[in-house]
């Protein structure tokens, strides 16, 4: 069989290998000559046989590695766990006894195949999607695969469910059903602070400071400092919480699931479908939005590092931009002091 690549030289310097049938030319990267015909002649051999080449590859790796032989994927899912803390790594503890998974657990990480992997997405979910990748993306950087299973172009795409803000109309209706005062104080503040459900959770007395009407707090996921400003209707709901210590003496003891769930049964009570307490926050951002507020301000006080994130939490709020000529009329009007600073217009608010 005539060999589908050939060696060459430019000059006197480094050595190409062509492919003679799409004329293609790469550097080999060595000026060596019986190396660069050692890495042509296993290209012909890959070209020839390519299943040999494959089982002859995993033998060198094994021989590089002992442990190759033996380590399962349930290893690496073990593994990744003990680089996390806190609620990261409760989730991924949760995410690896996916039932989806069980195909893979005891299979070998070198002798997986694609279709192993498809099969897993298909009896998965969106969730089984993600941390596959990250399983996978972890063996690869622990250099414990050779190569990717799964090209990333080959990877089904990821689909969320479409995420919206919890209105104010159904915000009153949960709140005006909440008989726990507890709860309810609970719900306001999540309104009030569009901050994440255990941070307001953890809140304590003395995280407020009540001369600057200030509420300050470390956030659990990043552990940055929170720094937001509240107004007279969020002291009015905190004069009725615990004056020291903890604000929320029960639901700082609730897991964060368990928290939601409870959101969830007073919304199916309600009727009240596709928000969850996360929903708070994306209906401070859309507020934020609506109302003309910085967005480098709302994008500080929701936590978010990145412009692209916080905007993706506030794109649907319904904002009315004025013409470009009544909005210099209205600058022209300000300047005289004649009217407020133009910003745009609240619809459906």
């Amino acid at each position: 069989m005539k060999n589908r690549y050939r060696v060459f030289r430019r000059g006197w310097g480094t050595f190409y290998c062509e492919d003679l049938v799409t004329k293609k030319q790469t550097t080999l990267g060595t000026r060596d000559k019986d190396e660069a015909f050692r890495l042509v002649a296993a290209k012909n051999e890959t070209e020839e046989a390519p299943a040999f080449s494959l089982h002859l590859a995993r033998v060198y790796w094994k021989a590089g590695d002992p442990a190759a032989a033996q380590r399962t994927w349930q290893h690496v899912m073990d593994e990744i766990p003990k680089l996390k803390t806190g609620e990261t790594q409760h989730r991924w503890l949760t995410a690896i006894k996916d039932k989806a998974f069980a195909s893979i657990r005891n299979l070998v990480v070198l002798e997986t195949q694609a279709e192993h992997f498809l099969k897993v997405l298909e009896n998965g979910s969106i969730s089984t999607n993600i941390y596959l990748r990250r399983i996978h993306n972890f063996a690869l950087d622990m250099n414990w695969l050779p190569w990717p299973v799964l090209p990333k172009k080959r990877w089904p795409a990821i689909k969320f469910k479409e995420k919206r803000g919890i209105t104010w109309e159904e915000h009153q209706a949960i709140v005006a059903r909440e008989l726990n005062p507890e709860r309810k104080a609970f719900y306001q503040l999540a309104w009030h602070l569009g901050a994440a459900q255990s941070d307001i959770a953890f809140l304590e007395a003395e995280n407020i400071d009540w001369e600057h009407s200030v509420i300050s707090f470390a956030r659990k996921k990043t552990g940055s400092i929170a720094i937001m400003r509240f107004d007279e209707d969020v002291a009015e709901i905190l004069r009725d919480l615990p004056d020291s210590g903890p604000l929320f003496p029960y639901l700082r003891t609730v897991r964060a699931g368990d928290r939601a769930t409870e959101f969830h049964q007073r919304c199916v009570g309600l009727k009240i479908k596709g928000v969850t307490l996360h929903s708070y926050r994306y209906a401070w951002a859309e507020r934020a939005k609506t109302a003309g507020y910085p967005e480098r301000f709302a994008q500080e006080a929701l936590g978010h590092n990145s412009k692209a994130v916080h905007r993706a939490y506030a794109r649907k709020a319904n904002v009315e931009l004025p013409s470009l000529g009544e909005y210099e009329r209205q600058r022209k009007m300000f300047a005289e002091g004649k009217v407020a600073e133009p910003v745009a217009k609240i619809v459906n608010a």
